[in-house]
């Protein structure tokens, strides 16, 4: 599988349960109405862990402009992530996996937006908003955010085993995780959400809130409000920002 395909894919993937678990817990008349925030949380965590788990060995698993960006920045490339004229052609796979995956959501549970009232609620599955309209807040928030995703993801070495042989020669062997080499970005996920995302709902990340928002537009919900545009640019320009300073960070360290 290609690079490209695979982000599209992940990144669907992604919104498919993000998104979905968002619905869960937000829409009249499912059966997880009402769950609250450690569903939503734990939900967006669980995505990012089979997301990644799906497509990492094909493209790294960004699923996101700003992690690519901020590997980019830091001059992380490798074999599928090969060069800057990569970057375009990654975030556009993103935001059409994105856009597919909010549509997904949105036939699944056409009949609940339907019986939901409450058209906060039916743009919240989608894109994200903060509790408390100040903008410069939001905009700090969601660059902290970023910057604590995309850091961490640096910072993770993969564990190895060393051994001997014959004279003091060491050598490392790396340890397999399988399945669970996916695991810690995904609690990373999580841990931001319960930490950091009570604030704006925690965008970190400009595919998984313009692409859905982009739908919500012009998907046919029933009795749907605006999209809030005018709010829009900040779960994008501020994750972008977040995966630089994180890939200043990364440098600045020698990572």
């Amino acid at each position: 599988m290609s690079p490209y395909l695979a982000e599209f894919i992940g990144t669907a993937i992604l919104i498919v349960f993000g998104d979905g678990v968002v619905a869960n817990v937000l829409l009249k008349g499912t059966k997880g109405n009402g769950g609250g925030w450690i569903v939503v949380t734990f939900g967006w965590g669980m995505a990012v862990f089979v997301a990644v788990l799906c497509v990492g060995q094909y493209s790294g698993a960004h699923l996101n402009p700003a992690v690519t960006l901020g590997i980019a920045a830091a001059g992380k490339f490798d074999d599928k992530f090969k060069s800057w004229a990569d970057v375009p052609l990654f975030v556009l796979c993103q935001m059409l996996g994105a856009f597919v995956g909010a549509v997904i959501v949105y036939l699944f549970n056409r009949p609940y937006f339907a019986a939901t009232d409450d058209r906060d609620a039916k743009l919240g599955v989608f894109c994200t908003a903060p509790n408390i309209r100040s903008f410069v807040d939001a905009f700090f928030c969601e660059v902290v955010g970023t910057f604590f995703l995309v850091l961490p993801i640096f910072l993770m070495v993969s564990p190895t085993l060393s051994y001997t042989i014959g004279v003091p020669t060491k050598q490392e062997l790396p340890l397999g995780l399988g399945a669970l080499g996916a695991l810690p970005v995904g609690l990373l996920v999580f841990a931001i959400g319960l930490s950091l995302g009570g604030t704006t709902g925690y965008a970190i990340n400009p595919a998984r809130d313009l692409a859905p928002r982009l739908a919500h537009a012009i998907l046919p919900i029933p009795n749907k409000r605006d999209s809030d545009w005018g709010y829009a640019w900040i779960p994008v320009v501020a994750p972008l920002v977040g995966g630089l300073l994180a890939a200043l960070v990364c440098r600045s360290l020698h990572l």
